[in-house]
């Protein structure tokens, strides 16, 4: 291919994808959703395989971009007039804490463990589940955060109350398996564990969804199977 013919379809092509991002808003980027991310994808696609394909004229990337651009600013027009086709094409926001408590059948649909719910509550500044009243898995990916009313942000030197050191809860059980390095990283064993859930009535760990130490307080917050889902 010669170079100028390449350095012009290049040129024309950015400046096409360049426009008709542009025209289809932000939500391409910003608010993606799994639609719009294949959608992001085929839009590239189109351009790279047209550009390096000698017998694709300049025309054809053009009326490619064109194209696949209406039909995707079409589908958006559909879906904000069509709650049904919204939720089939974007999906549903879930509600996976509620109240406090972890909804596990809400996680199990969603495709999501203790682990990632765990990042994406970190995220956004909570470091335990257990700071959490609400939490709702949104289309793009995100967790959006409704604190427990003790947890709002308040200045310690606006209350003149004296600093205190600040330290992450450790988590000790996921999915009813005991995390070992954590429990050891905290300098105590198993019998230890065993002892704490004993306090709260529960025999075995294989009863646990979910526990952490938490080591200011000197306090095991335990969430069992049996406890999981709305009140």
């Amino acid at each position: 291919m010669d170079i100028l013919e390449l350095s012009v379809e290049l040129i024309i092509g950015f400046i096409g994808l360049f426009i008709v991002t542009r025209f289809l808003g932000k939500t391409q980027i910003s608010q993606i959703t799994p639609f719009d991310f294949i959608s992001s994808l085929i839009l590239g696609e189109l351009l790279g395989n047209a550009i390096y394909d000698t017998n694709v004229s300049i025309f054809s990337i053009l009326y490619a971009i064109v194209l696949w651009g209406l039909l995707i600013y079409v589908i958006e027009i559909w879906t904000q007039k069509q709650k049904g086709v919204r939720g089939m094409l974007e999906g549903q926001p879930a509600i996976v804490i509620h109240n406090g408590k972890i909804l596990y059948p809400a996680l199990k649909k969603s495709k999501l463990d203790i682990n990632q719910l765990q990042a994406l509550v970190r995220q956004k500044g909570y470091f335990s589940l257990y700071d959490v009243e609400y939490a709702i898995l949104e289309t793009n990916g995100t967790v959006s955060i409704l604190p427990k009313s003790q947890m709002d942000i308040v200045n310690r030197q606006d209350l003149n109350l004296p600093i205190k050191q600040q330290s992450l809860p450790i988590t000790l059980i996921i999915d009813r398996e005991i995390v070992y390095d954590n429990l050891t990283e905290l300098g105590k064993d198993v019998n230890w564990l065993k002892y704490q859930l004993q306090q709260q009535n529960i025999g075995d760990a294989s009863a646990v969804l979910h526990a952490e130490w938490r080591i200011a307080e000197e306090q095991l917050l335990v969430t069992t199977h049996s406890s999981v889902g709305m009140k």
